[in-house]
């Protein structure tokens, strides 16, 4: 592990957490905190991103790996949140909003599922 691979996440993730915080905050704005529209859409693209970032580095050589490690683990690292999902998740099962507490959940998985798969379409097109 070199010390320019970790200067090189550490800022994207910086990056990235200030792109969530921005986008969450209008999102939630947008569309309210009843459910959590924003972490939801956060992950989704997130996962859709990560998905052509990997397919035109990985397979097609478009992007280096160090802007993969930069882009993938750093800044998508920093933007999604799995903690942020799961906290949420609880929360509305908690609040007694037992079904859309489950939906979040495993609605995210799914279709961050089908985002990345979307992605991967993508960047093999591009």
């Amino acid at each position: 592990m070199k010390f320019a691979d970790v200067v090189s996440v550490v800022v994207g993730a910086g990056i990235g957490g200030g792109m969530r915080y921005a986008f969450g905050g209008w999102a939630a704005g947008k569309w309210g905190t009843a459910f959590p529209w924003h972490t939801f859409a956060i992950n989704i693209v997130g996962a859709f991103l990560l998905g052509m970032l990997m397919v035109m580095s990985a397979e097609r050589g478009i992007v280096s790996a160090e802007w993969r490690l930069f882009l993938g683990v750093g800044l998508l690292g920093g933007f999604t949140t799995f903690s942020t999902l799961s906290y949420e998740s609880v929360a509305l099962m908690q609040n007694g909003f037992y079904v859309q507490g489950l939906l979040n959940m495993f609605g995210s998985g799914v279709v961050g599922l089908l985002a990345t798969v979307a992605g991967i379409f993508v960047g093999r097109a591009v």
